[in-house]
């Protein structure tokens, strides 16, 4: 006889909107979940500039953002979920929804520079390094013992 108690079981909470799929005689429960998504992201920099890439198919003009901010690049949106067929689906990857990727920069940014463009489902940003960057020496001046 085990003295090991037996872990009780666990009811899986449904509070989020579900609905089951029966094909070919079995049945699937999916669960809908709301969370945003982290789309792939490149980041390279050379001596002048910082270029960011997101992987971001199926996207409209107006359906995602690009904020700077301090030392923040922040890339969020929404991509919306395509009209799907009732059948049971045996691989789901590619990510629908609320997204959003932030991006610590390395050096000041001339805002007034950046450049973004999205085409064939990548979204191009380049951000020229600031001139504000630069080290500035501060003279010290030598106190006189009647200060």
């Amino acid at each position: 006889m085990s003295s090991r108690k037996s872990a009780p079981r666990q009811e899986i909470e449904l509070s989020e909107p579900y609905f089951h799929i029966v094909a070919g005689g079995r049945q699937y429960l999916v669960v809908r979940t709301s969370h945003v998504w982290r789309p792939p992201t490149d980041v390279l920099e050379d001596e002048n500039r910082l270029y960011v890439i997101v992987e971001i198919a199926g996207m409209q003009h107006g359906e995602f953002n690009v904020a700077v901010s301090d030392r923040r690049l922040t890339i969020m949106g929404l991509r919306p979920m395509p009209a799907r067929v009732r059948a049971a689906y045996h691989q789901l990857e590619v990510h629908y929804g609320e997204f959003r990727t932030d991006i610590t920069l390395p050096w000041a940014i001339d805002e007034e520079g950046i450049v973004a463009r999205y085409a064939d489902g990548f979204l191009y940003i380049e951000l020229p390094r600031s001139n504000r960057d630069t080290v500035r020496m501060v003279p010290v001046d030598k106190m006189t013992d009647s200060e």
